[in-house]
């Protein structure tokens, strides 16, 4: 089969903010298509590669991304003309050398890594092989346990809270969709409770989860653990409780404000809280627990919590092996979150999760809050063998479109339960 690349086409599409984003399409010589669209993410850390929007018009508020796509059809498209689909690394080195900066500001890493998904795709097609096979290249694939939103806060829910998500991970469950079952009847036990407490839900946040207005962050923790309790799932055995703070968010100062709550803590402070937040709940997982550039903030909470629970550094890491490596350097974190569009192409974003399986780090594979319909991130998740993946809550079909191609895939997968 030619697996020459013959043309790549770029086009606008929405996320499921409403937001413009790139969807990008390959054509190869053998006459095989396949597309790929980019999501977009609310939260983002300084250190991501660089999502270039078109700013200074009308049009979409300035959030469009015109100019991406015109750096697909012009720049990208001619430069892969006639390149193998099948070698990934060449590609992307290519589009790398193309943009010549440091976090993909030229050309944008939204262009890039809509280019870099749609010929992975391809490829696959070529071959004649699943996605995640072609993409797994001599790993162990994985069925990836969900990790997933059931309550919002911070820049996904209007800033009813500081805290960003509050999530269940199911444990022992025969198979994923099992699993997926039971988080489910977890979700709508929340939306009971929540309201049997006297809260007001007008909607759901951006990824799915319920955003009342609660008192104090920990209320979401309380208001969750009834939940898996009212679901009639035994707490820290069959269902786990995972927090994404994303402290950078609100990180002022060197401190940590919690308006919500009328305080203002430390980094040893804050530490503090979610020690006692973990003996006193079954807190398995905390994301981004102090801000991005804390590195010595960092430092003080692993050494306190790093072995009892799985501490993952998103805005931490970005994605970005040179962040990941000074965090193993200095034992911060155990574990990365891996968001391709942090890193731009698909050769980097293994990179990362390759580097972190050799230090004893974990992986876990997440979405972002502007998602399309792309299942992508489900084939990325079980090629990597990392065994975790954060997609959002099932509630809405952008995040249902990745839990439900790994229901189609379960059957031909190890399932780590």
């Amino acid at each position: 089969m030619n697996l020459v690349i013959e043309a790549i086409h770029a086009m606008e599409v929405l996320d499921s903010r409403g937001n413009p984003t790139v969807s990008a399409e390959v054509r190869l010589a053998c006459g095989i298509t396949a597309e790929a669209s980019v999501p977009s993410g609310a939260s983002t850390g300084t250190h991501e590669a660089l999502e270039l929007r078109d700013q200074g018009q009308r049009r979409y508020g300035g959030h469009g991304v015109l100019r991406a796509v015109g750096n697909v059809n012009q720049i990208l498209a001619p430069a892969l003309r006639g390149m193998d689909a099948a070698d990934q690394p060449a590609i992307d080195r290519r589009m790398i050398e193309l943009d010549g900066t440091p976090n993909k500001a030229r050309l944008g890493a939204n262009a890039i890594l809509a280019a870099s998904c749609a010929v992975a795709r391809a490829a696959a097609a070529g071959r004649g092989i699943p996605l995640w096979r072609h993409l797994a290249d001599g790993r162990r694939p994985l069925l990836p346990v969900p990790m997933v939103n059931i309550l919002s806060g911070g820049l996904h829910a209007g800033g009813n809270i500081e805290f960003q998500d509050f999530l269940v991970i199911p444990r022992g469950f025969p198979t994923y969709a099992q699993a997926l079952e039971a988080v489910r009847a977890v979700h709508a036990a929340a939306h009971w409770v929540i309201e049997d407490r006297g809260f007001v839900l007008t909607g759901v946040a951006d990824e799915g989860g319920w955003g009342p207005r609660f008192h104090s962050n920990e209320e979401a923790l309380e208001i969750l653990s009834a939940s898996i309790d009212f679901a009639r799932y035994r707490p820290g055995e069959e269902m786990a409780i995972a927090i994404d703070v994303a402290s950078t968010h609100f990180w002022r100062d060197g401190a940590y404000p919690l308006h919500t709550e009328d305080r203002i803590l430390s980094a040893p402070e804050m530490a503090a809280m979610l020690g006692q937040w973990v003996a006193k709940y079954p807190v398995i997982s905390i994301e981004d627990g102090l801000a991005e550039d804390d590195w010595d903030g960092w430092r003080g909470l692993t050494a306190a919590l790093g072995g009892r629970v799985q501490l993952i550094g998103d805005d931490l890491f970005a994605t970005n092996l040179d962040r990941l490596n000074r965090g193993i350097a200095a034992a911060v974190a155990n574990s990365v979150l891996v968001k391709m569009n942090q890193a731009g192409t698909l050769t980097e974003t293994f990179a990362v999760m390759d580097r972190a399986r050799e230090a004893g780090y974990r992986a876990v594979i997440s979405a972002r809050s502007g998602e399309t319909e792309d299942s992508f991130l489900a084939d990325l998740a079980v090629a990597s063998g990392a065994g975790q993946i954060k997609v959002g809550s099932v509630r809405t079909s952008e995040r249902l479109a990745k839990y439900n191609r790994l229901l189609k895939l379960e059957a031909d997968l190890e399932w780590p339960g």
